[in-house]
């Protein structure tokens, strides 16, 4: 039984939606559940689903769609319209809440920030109102098209201000955590990143060593993609030239356009302040190769390792990660050492979370990769990121000991500090318990792996 209904012009924050989908799949009866905002591009991933019935067809971009397949899809229903009238927690919490950013100002004058988290077809409008009203503006919101996304930075230039995003997922501004990120100690290194976990990972390893962070200045995925050009980077490398609590620069992206890399390290040489360039996958010189490389290039110290059994594993490795960039800085080393046949899956991936919130937030997504993995015969070594920090599930490292780790050997990095809400040394410590080997970085634990399989 497929099920849809329609609420006219409700709107509710996709996180929201996404935990009411995953309380109504875990009833008897459900085979699936997903609530979106009829827009378009969410009703075609309704419709590739499975989901998608005639009724839903009718939804429009101002509307609701609750869909449910199943034998008790039909009783599912009410359970839907019961959580969707529960108190949303900011207003339980007694916190101010307005509709529209002029609302926002009226209640907060003195507000130079805006986080704008809403469907992408809406989200780069709210975001120029944002920028002509004086505000900076982190663009969490991704399916933004490539013309707004320039459009919205070349005008953030022209106001003198910062257009962080769309798709940006972590920032920390002024010692403020925004989005997903980390508890990191005031300093002065200052990070531009077109990587959220990339971000997190550097400045958790920079605070691990002792450090701090000025700014860490989220550009959003696409800004080094030929198309956009850099403009966020640029504009984020003024700020931090110009702004006295910096004293030096990180610059992080995943694999960018080798013509806007150049221009970006072609800006670096001018620059007032050292900087140190960690493009993923661009292998040349004056280029930190790994994440973890940048964080030590800035503390001008190497991370504390430690020694693990280096007993060889016969078969694959196969690595299952929350962190995009962490997944794909992996599997760069392993390329790089030359080995072949293993496989690396970003489980934040779009094709893994239509309709699901992402693993950072539910890591119960990863487990059935896990348990699979461990049953394969043919891998020998599993490999897994557990990423802490604001936003983060509370407890990540109990989420993945839902599975016998005994049953093979699991490598895992921790990324965070001792100061996020999870805490770096307790979830490090449920996972060593379980025998898991904790490695002091997602670099190394990747090269430990190498290590066992070649």
């Amino acid at each position: 039984m497929l099920v849809n209904r329609i609420e006219r012009g409700r709107y509710l924050d996709s996180v929201a939606l996404m935990r009411v989908s995953r309380k109504l799949e875990a009833r008897t009866g459900v085979e699936a559940a997903a609530l979106m905002i009829g827009s378009p591009s969410n009703k075609a991933l309704l419709r590739e689903a499975g989901l998608l019935a005639p009724e839903g067809e009718q939804a429009t971009a101002n509307d609701l769609v609750i869909a449910l397949r199943g034998a008790g899809a039909a009783a599912a229903l009410e359970s839907a319209l019961e959580l969707l009238s529960e108190k949303p927690e900011a207003a339980a919490s007694g916190l101010t809440t307005t509709r529209t950013v002029r609302g926002a100002l009226e209640a907060l004058p003195h507000a130079n920030l805006a986080l704008i988290s809403i469907p992408g077809e809406f989200a780069a409008f709210e975001a120029r109102r944002a920028l002509e009203r004086g505000l900076h503006v982190l663009l969490f919101s991704d399916n933004v098209s490539l013309d707004d996304e320039a459009a919205l930075k070349r005008l953030a230039a022209a106001k003198g201000l910062l257009l962080m995003g769309p798709d940006c997922g972590t920032a920390i501004i002024a010692g403020t955590p925004l989005a997903f990120a980390n508890a990191v100690p005031r300093g002065d290194i200052g990070i531009v990143s077109a990587s959220g976990t990339g971000a997190q990972e550097v400045s958790s390893l920079i605070a691990r060593m002792g450090g701090g962070v000025s700014h860490a200045i989220g550009v959003g995925g696409r800004d080094l993609d030929a198309r956009i050009g850099a403009l966020g980077t640029l504009a984020a490398i003024e700020a931090l030239e110009g702004d006295p609590s910096t004293a030096k620069i990180v610059l992080i992206s995943k694999p960018p356009s080798r013509e806007v890399a150049a221009k970006v390290m072609e800006r670096m040489k001018t620059a007032r302040k050292p900087s140190v360039v960690c493009f993923l996958g661009l292998d040349q010189p004056g280029i930190a190769p790994t994440l973890r490389d940048a964080a030590e290039q800035a503390m001008g110290a190497k991370l504390r390792s430690e020694g693990f059994p280096m007993e060889k594993r016969r078969g694959r490795v196969r690595g299952l990660y929350c962190g995009g960039t962490l997944c794909a800085e992996s599997e760069l080393i392993f390329r790089r050492q030359g080995l072949g046949g293993h496989e690396f899956i970003d489980l934040g991936a779009d094709q893994y979370t239509r309709g699901r919130p992402h693993p950072m937030i539910e890591p119960e997504i990863r487990n059935d990769h896990v348990r699979r993995a461990l049953a394969d015969p043919q891998v020998g070594v599993v490999l897994v990121d557990v990423v802490l920090g604001y936003g983060a599930h509370r407890d990540p490292a109990s989420v993945l000991l839902m599975n016998d780790v005994s049953a093979k050997t699991v490598i895992a990095s921790v990324t965070g500090t001792e100061q996020d809400p999870q805490g770096w040394s307790r979830q490090a410590g449920l996972l060593r318990k379980a025998g898991v080997l904790v490695a002091p970085s997602n670099a190394h634990a990747a090269e430990l792996a190498a290590a066992m399989v070649s």
